[in-house]
């Protein structure tokens, strides 16, 4: 499966959970501002992508869990040097470059694009 045919099945699963039209996502397109999933719905997607694509998906793989409670990770509303370095860790799929200038927690969020979920589930194909 080529990477246009996973982002068509991405933006199938989007539009199915978010209930958002087929032109709203785009590779850019932020899953929480732009197509307003809230943290419920993250649930969802991530078992629309396993149907999908036939793949499996641990909790926490996609979408990190419990980063903001560890004062190792987070500090006074900023994600700290470690918390970023186990989130790139965890978290390969994501692009960091622009988060990391202005690591403030709740940009968290603006880390999880279609071009992240496209790029998770190529990588998770791969590995098949």
């Amino acid at each position: 499966m080529n990477r246009d045919d996973i982002f068509l099945k991405v933006r199938h699963v989007l539009v199915d959970a978010l209930a958002v039209d087929d032109d709203e996502v785009e590779m850019p397109s932020v899953l929480t501002t732009d197509l307003g999933a809230e943290s419920i719905d993250f649930l969802d997607i991530v078992f629309k992508l396993e149907q999908a694509f036939n793949i499996r998906i641990p909790q926490g793989e996609l979408f990190p869990e419990n980063v903001a409670q560890d004062p190792k990770y987070v500090q006074s509303g900023r994600v700290t040097a470690d918390g970023i370095a186990m989130l790139k860790a965890r978290l390969p799929h994501v692009d960091f470059a622009s988060f990391e200038s202005n690591p403030i927690l709740k940009n968290v969020g603006s880390l999880f694009t279609v071009e992240t979920l496209v790029n998770f589930v190529e990588a998770k194909l791969a590995k098949k």
